[in-house]
């Protein structure tokens, strides 16, 4: 029997090499093993991210990039139930409005952010992918959203998670949510630079960073 690293780097490998076969054969196997799933897909996230880096560099394209994502969603499909069962019920954390921003389509690490968030108890608004920046104000108004979070994983389409933050201020409310920013080429440095309230490298980091922001909300309107 496979040990818990060698299945987990099964996926991971999986996701690396764009077979969505073996990635749905390596999440089940994960879960036959009673690995926890957020493991699975903590893994599965670095996959993407190693293709992400490579698309970023030019070693990869498009297709290369949409088949891994392919790849994934099936695995993250197999691993969601798991996922749901072990949640548990209690009060809404927060209201997250999420998407991916303009001119980028792709989603996945998106997806699963926005599950997690679900899963950890916050009421999610996902605008999806390709995302105009005045909708994310737009919606984040409407809902009362205290986090604004936007994803993005081209290099070129980054410089619209700042206009994120310009069209929250237009809109009136960008003191009164928090904002995270995350995607393949995303950094602390960048989201110190467009004015971000916070960085998340994953999907499990973006839960704790989530959470770590309504209480610095919370403190901010108990003021």
């Amino acid at each position: 029997m496979a040990s818990k690293e060698e299945i987990l780097q099964k996926a991971k490998n999986a996701i690396e090499s764009f077979n969505k076969d073996e990635a749905v054969a390596a999440a089940k196997e994960a879960l036959d093993a009673n690995i926890d799933p957020v493991e699975v897909i903590t893994v599965l996230t670095e996959g993407m991210r190693e293709v992400g880096d490579k698309f970023d560099k030019g070693e990869y394209f498009l297709p290369h990039v949409m088949a891994a994502s392919e790849a994934m969603k099936a695995a993250v499909a197999v691993v969601e139930p798991a996922l749901k069962a072990g949640a548990k019920a209690g009060d809404k954390l927060g209201t997250v409005v999420i998407g991916t921003v303009e001119g980028d389509i792709h989603s996945i690490g998106k997806d699963i952010v926005a599950t997690m968030l679900g899963i950890a108890g916050f009421e999610v608004h996902d605008l999806g992918r390709d995302v105009p920046v005045t909708e994310f104000a737009a919606k984040a108004k409407e809902v009362n959203a205290d986090i604004v979070g936007s994803s993005a994983l081209m290099t070129t389409t980054m410089l619209n998670q700042e206009r994120v933050e310009e069209e929250l201020k237009k809109a009136g409310i960008r003191d009164k949510v928090k904002t995270m920013v995350g995607g393949a080429p995303i950094t602390q440095e960048w989201a110190d630079k467009v004015g971000a309230d916070a960085y998340a490298e994953s999907a499990t980091e973006a839960v704790v960073v989530a959470k770590k922001l309504m209480a610095s909300l919370k403190e901010v309107k108990g003021a």
